[in-house]
C-alpha cells in the first residue's frame, strides 16, 4: 500500500473513533459537560444505575436484540440453504431481489410500513405497540443480513463432501447436522453478531413501532438528547460501545475456535 493510502486510511479511523473517545472520556467527567474534563467520577454511572426506569430499558433492548439475532440467525440460515438448494434459477433471483430489497430499504419506508400492519392488525386483534411489535420487526430486518452473509458460504463449501456423505449413506438430515451446518457455523455466528448489532443499533423502526409502555434505548436516548446534554447519555454509550467491542471479540474467539477445531477434525480424517 503507497504512503498516501495509508494516511487516508489513519484519517478515517481517527475521524470515526474520536469521537466516540471523546464521548467515553466525558462520561467520567465530574464537571458534568462536555465542556472542560474537570475531574473523574463514577457518578453518571452510579445515577444509570439508580435509575430503575432506564436499566428497565436497557434489559428491553438487550432482550430483544438477543432475541430478534437468536430467531433471525435461524430462520436465515435455514432460508439460505433452501435458496441454495433451490433449482429455479428465476424463482431463485425473484427471492434473492426480495431478500436484498429490503437491506436498501430506506428504514423510514420499513418503518412505516410495520407501522400500517400493526396498526390494521391491531383494529382487529386489539393489540398495541409495544414488546411484540418491535421484536417481530426487528427479526424482520435481521433475516435478510443472515440470509446474505450465510449463502456466499454456502457455494464456497467443497460439494464432494455432501456427495461423499450420501454415498457412506448419511440421510439428508445428517447431513445437513453434521457436514453442513458445522461448516457453516462461522458464517452463522458472523450473521448472529451482525443482526446483533444491527437491533443494537437500530432507531428508525423502533422509533415508529414502540408504544407508550414500551421503550428501547435508541429510541429513550433520542428523547433524552432533544431535553439537552445529559452525561448519562455519554455512560450509556459507553456501555453500549463496551458491549459490541466485547461481543465483536467474543466472535473472533469463536471463529478461531471453530476454524481450529475443523482444522483439527480434516487432520485426523486424513
Amino acid at each position: 500500500m503507497t504512503w498516501y493510502g495509508k494516511v487516508y486510511l489513519w484519517l478515517l479511523v481517527i475521524g470515526l473513533y474520536v469521537p466516540i473517545i471523546f464521548l467515553m472520556v466525558y462520561s467520567f467527567n465530574s464537571g458534568g459537560n462536555m465542556i472542560h474534563f474537570e475531574g473523574f467520577t463514577l457518578e453518571h454511572y452510579q445515577s444509570l444505575f439508580q435509575d430503575d426506569r432506564l436499566m428497565a430499558i436497557l434489559f428491553n433492548t438487550i432482550a430483544v436484540a438477543l432475541l430478534a439475532a437468536a430467531v433471525s440467525t435461524v430462520i436465515g440460515t435455514f432460508g439460505a440453504i433452501a435458496l441454495y438448494h433451490l433449482r429455479q434459477k428465476r424463482l431463485k433471483l425473484t427471492f434473492m431481489t426480495l431478500n436484498n430489497v429490503l437491506l436498501v430499504s430506506s428504514d423510514v419506508v420499513i418503518g412505516a410500513s410495520f407501522l400500517i400492519m400493526f396498526t390494521a392488525i391491531g383494529h382487529f386483534t386489539g393489540m398495541g405497540l409495544g414488546f411484540w411489535t418491535v421484536l417481530i420487526s426487528h427479526i424482520a430486518f435481521c433475516i435478510p443480513i443472515v440470509v446474505i452473509i450465510v449463502l456466499p458460504q454456502l457455494y464456497d463449501m467443497n460439494q464432494n463432501m455432501f456427495v461423499a456423505a450420501r454415498d457412506l449413506g448419511a440421510t439428508e438430515w445428517q447431513i445437513l447436522n453434521r457436514v453442513m451446518i458445522p461448516n457453516l457455523m462461522p458464517a452463522i455466528m458472523a450473521g448472529f453478531f451482525m443482526a446483533l448489532t444491527y437491533s443494537l443499533d437500530d432507531f428508525t423502526v423502533s422509533f415508529f413501532v414502540t408504544g407508550n409502555g414500551f421503550s428501547v434505548l435508541s429510541v429513550e436516548i433520542y428523547a433524552m438528547a432533544r431535553k439537552g446534554i445529559s452525561m448519562e447519555i455519554n455512560a450509556i454509550s459507553t456501555l453500549i460501545f463496551g458491549v459490541i467491542i466485547i461481543g465483536i471479540i467474543g466472535y473472533y474467539m469463536i471463529q478461531r475456535y471453530t476454524k481450529r477445531r475443523l482444522s483439527l477434525k480434516r487432520g485426523v480424517l486424513r
